[in-house]
């Protein structure tokens, strides 16, 4: 998929997340949610945070390399989500939004053959846009539960199936179990009942059920065994077990 594509359904995840946040009211930046210790101001900061480091990595990869050192030198400090323990509410929120447009501004101007360093391996235009749009919509999701507003289900859920899947051989790899290249079929549902597959029609490993289902999992917002998700085969299952869509050391669940 071309990355323009890519970017205008980013466009359109961070829009629907602004429409849920610009309808907080001011309590609700401070309601836990299903991170452990983490408010919705939080988890804004978090994007916030991610977003500007994202164009940086886009316009200046040398200067991202040394904030990059930065961070990881000290850990385990989680410097994303300082502005939300900082600012007020309104503050933070056009810090995101500000840091989100000017995301969208240097990724349009992208070359195609780009490849963007990150936290773990460097990607393509596309898939790094990608990134941005699984974790906006993950975070998002986040701050739904905790509001107790309707998630955000569309067909932009292909975008975070499609990074779950890919980043099989990275979940596996994080977790420090043996590389697996048996083939595994995916077949999801996704919204209004389309079709989504990826891997080879005849595999014995699959991984059956809904779109909304697998992009939970994968994002570890549910565990597995909270699914409905049908697993057939080691491989699929070892898989599923640790599957992560975001970089980073392995998740917590």
């Amino acid at each position: 998929m071309k990355h323009l594509d890519v970017l205008a359904d980013l466009v359109a995840e961070q829009s629907a997340l602004e429409q849920i946040l610009d309808d907080l009211t001011p309590n609700e930046w401070t309601v836990p949610t299903p991170s452990v210790g983490w408010t919705v101001a939080d988890q804004i900061s978090h994007l916030s945070f991610f977003d500007e480091r994202a164009t940086m990595a886009l316009s200046d990869p040398e200067a991202f390399a040394a904030d990059r050192e930065r961070i990881i030198a000290g850990a385990p400090h989680d410097p994303s989500v300082d502005a939300g323990r900082s600012s007020a509410t309104t503050d933070l929120f056009g810090e995101w939004k500000r840091h989100s447009a000017q995301l969208r501004s240097v990724a349009e101007v992208a070359p195609s053959d780009l490849r963007v360093p990150w936290y773990g391996p460097a990607m393509s235009v596309p898939s790094f846009l990608t990134a941005r749009l699984m974790e906006c919509w993950a975070h998002g999701h986040d701050v739904c539960e905790a509001t107790s507003r309707p998630p955000i289900i569309s067909d932009r859920l292909r975008h975070v199936a499609h990074i779950g899947y890919s980043a099989r051989p990275f979940s596996l790899l994080i977790n420090r179990l043996p590389a697996d290249d048996r083939p595994i079929r995916l077949e999801l549902e996704g919204p209004g009942g389309r079709h989504w597959f990826w891997g080879p029609a005849d595999a014995d490993d699959r991984v059956i059920g809904e779109a909304y289902d697998f992009c939970l999992v994968v994002t570890q917002r549910r565990r597995p065994d909270e699914s409905q998700l049908v697993v057939l085969g080691d491989s699929a299952r070892r898989w599923i077990d640790v599957a992560q869509a975001f970089a980073g050391g392995p998740g917590r669940g």
